[in-house]
């Protein structure tokens, strides 16, 4: 019979992966819609590009240190729930092996390979810590490096982001020019972005650009006629 080839489409990202996602999306979206909104309320490019960029060191910032927040959570909860999870398999261990069984169960182990299973796992007080963790709880061991990694990722994610709609403001255009050439170029940098992050994640390359680039124009919409408004009405 003629041999078919199979291509297995699965996730590909990592913990890195999505910590440029989460920092070059709010990079890209917030200050952009901040750009947006000044630019409907001043007359000033040089303005609209010192507030922008105070806005992106103070939002780098405060990504980052959510990222290592973040991630430090984790690492405690992983810890507590080893913890725990030690303290069951020393103090219950007839319950623990009985959840182990159902594991295996769960697998379509039956009979004699069925309790062999169960008592390789058993037989090691580690082994089976590790895997009461991960296939009860569905909790890896967290890289130790992870909070600062994740801290610095983000948030120069979010600063390589932010930096894309301010570019045009750094010329000394007229305010009017300076926005449309940021709209234009920060909505084209969305839909990369978007295509981009489709590849890791598996979806739609056209739905992710399309999508991306529909919520950071809205976001950046609403900011300008927001300012428009309050500008209009003589607010300041």
């Amino acid at each position: 019979m003629p041999q078919t080839s199979h291509v297995e489409h699965h996730f590909t990202g990592s913990e890195t992966v999505r910590d440029v996602v989460i920092g070059m999306s709010d990079g890209l979206t917030v200050p952009f819609a901040l750009a947006a909104g000044l630019s409907g309320a001043v007359a000033s490019s040089g303005l609209v590009l010192v507030a922008g960029l105070a806005e992106v060191a103070a939002g780098s910032i405060a990504m980052g240190l959510g990222g290592f927040l973040a991630a430090r959570s984790d690492a405690e909860s992983y810890r507590s729930e080893l913890a725990r999870e030690r303290q069951e398999v020393r103090e219950l261990p007839e319950r623990e092996t009985g959840e182990v069984r159902e594991i295996f169960s769960g697998y379509g182990l039956q009979g004699d390979a069925l309790e062999q299973a169960t008592h390789a796992v058993i037989s090691n007080p580690d082994s089976w810590v590790q895997f009461m963790m991960r296939n009860e709880l569905g909790l890896e061991a967290p890289d130790p490096s992870r909070a600062p990694k994740s801290a610095l990722t983000i948030g120069g994610s979010y600063v390589v982001g932010g930096l894309i709609p301010l570019v045009p403001y750094a010329f000394g255009l007229p305010i009017g020019e300076a926005l449309r050439i940021s709209v234009i170029v920060t909505l084209l940098a969305l839909a990369v972005f978007g295509a981009v992050k489709a590849r890791f994640t598996g979806v739609s390359v056209v739905g992710s650009a399309l999508q991306t680039t529909l919520v950071g124009g809205l976001a950046a919409g609403a900011a300008f006629l927001i300012a428009r408004a309050v500008s209009g009405l003589g607010v300041g």
